[in-house]
Order: structure tokens, then C-alpha cells, then sequence
């Protein structure tokens, strides 16, 4: 019994990252294909579904249809790109804002896990929520893995809709567009974007506060 436990394990621990691997691939070409069908529309689909806690990562979305623009050497489409999947972001934040605001905390103690969020990560959103307020949920909307779960705790505890829907679709731009941008610029390379996520997504937003930064001296400078 001892040694088919062990070779169990053996098998385990040798194919698991090659399923993981190969799911992983599969998920991503879904996507892509999902997305070269229904273009704009497929762009504002998964986009919403992904801000209502469905685990599908914007880093796959957005750098491609920055690359579908470098395809059709068409800059607008990097425009049109950040307006469909940021209207997509508004409504499936509005969706996760009333799901907190009814469901509650229930809501993630029951169905949490199949959407990859426990309490821990729920915890951690709402203490960051209750400590910055607004701000959380502007600089939140680039933020990874914060993003997609701001919207629950807001509804939860009952922050003004206007205020949440107007933080959410401006907070949700710089994100978009320099996901877009990114794949705009890496063309054919756009998935070595995903490869290296983890360093992509800290470059966006030093990026973002940069360009803020900048924009606030300029503006300061010229009053």
C-alpha cells in the first residue's frame, strides 16, 4: 500500500505541471478564439466576466487585442479595445457591487473557492477598502487580483453607486489601455506578455503612477 502511494505521488508530482500546462494553453487559445469570432463584443464579454469574479485574466485579453490592432496596423482599434472592455469592466463590477450589497458575505463562503476567492483574500480587500475608501477602489481597478474582487466589499458596505460606477470606469482605463498598448507594441511576442505576467502587471502600474505623476506636474505647473 506504502509503495502505490509512492508511485501515486511520483505520477502526481511528474504529469501535474504538465495538465496544468497543457489547460493552461488550452484556456488561453479558447480565449484568443473566443475573441477573434466576436472581436469588440468578445473583447466586452469576457471582460465583464471577469469582474464578476470569473477567473479569466485581462492579461490575456487585452494584449491580444492590442496585437489584433498591430495585425490591422489600426491604432483606433486600441481605443475602441479599452472602451468595449472598459464598459465591460463597469458592468460586471455593478453586478459584484450588488451581489455584496444582497448576498453578503455568505455569498463567498459558500460559492468563494469556485471562483478562486476565500475569506482571507476577501479580508484583506476590505480591511485595504475601509482604510483608503475612494481611493482604494479608483487605484484598485489597476491593481491585480484587487480589481476583480473591490467591487464585492464596496456593495457590502453600501458605498454610493454613482461614486462606485464613476471610480470604476475611470480607475479602469489606464489599466486597459496599457494592457492594449503593450500588445500593440510586442505585435507577433504579445503572449510573452502573459509568460511574464507576474513582472508585467508590477511595470503597468509603476507605469500608471508615473504617467500620473506627470500629468499632475504638468497641470500643476501650467495653473
Amino acid at each position: 500500500m506504502a509503495q502505490q502511494d509512492i508511485i501515486e505521488k511520483s505520477f502526481k508530482a511528474t504529469f501535474s505541471p504538465f495538465f496544468q500546462m497543457a489547460l493552461s494553453k488550452l484556456f488561453v487559445d479558447t480565449l484568443v478564439a473566443f475573441i477573434e469570432e466576436f472581436g469588440l463584443f468578445g473583447i466586452f464579454l469576457t471582460m465583464t466576466a471577469e469582474s464578476c469574479l470569473i477567473p479569466i485574466p485581462s492579461e490575456v485579453i487585452m494584449p491580444f487585442a492590442g496585437y489584433t490592432a498591430w495585425l490591422n496596423g489600426s491604432k483606433e482599434f486600441i481605443v475602441y479595445s479599452t472602451i468595449a472592455a472598459t464598459i465591460g469592466n463597469l458592468i460586471g463590477s455593478v453586478v459584484l457591487y450588488y451581489i455584496g450589497l444582497k448576498l453578503g458575505r455568505p455569498f463567498i463562503k459558500k460559492y468563494g473557492r469556485y471562483f478562486l476567492v476565500g475569506e482571507k483574500e476577501l479580508r484583506l480587500v476590505e480591511e485595504w477598502f475601509l482604510r483608503y475608501g475612494a481611493y482604494a477602489i479608483f487605484f484598485g481597478r489597476m491593481m491585480p487580483a484587487v480589481r476583480t474582487v473591490i467591487s464585492f466589499p464596496v456593495g457590502l458596505f453600501g458605498f454610493n453607486i454613482r461614486k462606485f460606477m464613476i471610480l470604476t470606469f475611470t480607475g479602469s482605463i489606464p489599466w486597459n489601455l496599457a494592457l492594449t498598448y503593450a500588445g500593440y507594441m510586442t505585435g507577433p511576442y504579445w503572449n510573452i506578455i502573459l509568460e511574464y505576467s507576474a513582472y508585467a502587471d508590477v511595470a503597468v502600474v509603476v507605469a500608471i503612477i508615473l504617467a500620473a505623476v506627470l500629468i499632475y506636474r504638468r497641470l500643476k505647473s501650467g495653473s
